[in-house]
């Protein structure tokens, strides 16, 4: 292996995915090698059904690989055992979705304050954490309301501050402006850069939206099995 250098945060080697049906197997991915560096926002760009969804849960650790190595900061996370990189995903990497997967009947603050109370922070802290980050989000007033009472561009904000309570290194967000309107959609790419750039986390985005791919400092295209400068 080559020497790893400081700003790389995620180095992907060797790395491939198929997927076998009854007649055939079907590669999503193969062979690629590609680094991520610390800070940096990029967009990932490609048809519909190529395996972009599946490179994010890669590069997240909610999937493994059929081969390669994912690293971080220089070590195999594939070498943990399932316990200890769930708590390394907690820690390390945000998530955000096309869907929110928020939790109805819950309030705004309870939703946020979820993956501190998952990394074993005191109810107190959590609540701290959680407040601040809704705060910075814009959604300070909304704390005590129940998720199915805001809007479509509020319920992706408290998405992100889900996403971003714990301090991650890295945010994934997998088309996170499909299902608003171009006064939310816009909203939210302002609001994933400026985050990007306050908190000094990588920000790697999946989109067919070439408004936000536009404004990521690099794009990338998945083609052929391959991650391709787009």
């Amino acid at each position: 292996m080559g020497e790893i250098k400081d700003n790389i945060l995620v180095s992907l080697q060797g790395m491939s995915k198929a997927f076998k049906t009854a007649d055939a197997t079907i590669d999503i991915l193969k062979d690629v090698d590609f680094d991520i560096c610390q800070g940096e926002s990029m967009a990932v760009v490609g048809a519909s059904g190529i395996g972009k969804s599946t490179l994010l849960h890669l590069v997240g650790t909610l999937d493994r690989p059929d081969t390669g190595s994912i690293r971080f900061w220089g070590n195999d996370v594939l070498t943990l055992d399932e316990r200890a990189l769930a708590r390394f995903r907690n820690r390390t990497i945000g998530f955000v979705f096309q869907f929110h997967h928020l939790l109805q009947g819950f309030t705004t603050l309870e939703n946020v304050m979820i993956p501190c109370l998952i990394d074993e922070k005191s109810s107190e802290k959590a609540t701290s954490m959680a407040t601040e980050m809704l705060d910075r989000v814009g959604l300070g007033h909304r704390l005590a309301h129940r998720v199915e009472d805001l809007s479509g561009g509020e319920q992706q904000r408290v998405a992100i501050a889900r996403a971003l309570v714990t301090s991650p290194s890295l945010l994934l967000a997998d088309e996170p402006t499909g299902n608003l309107d171009k006064k939310n959609s816009r909203a939210v790419h302002q609001l994933l850069l400026e985050l990007n750039k306050e908190l000094g986390m990588t920000l790697i985005v999946v989109t067919h939206n070439p408004e936000l791919a536009d404004i990521m400092q690099r794009q990338v295209t998945l083609r052929q099995c391959r991650v391709v400068p787009a």
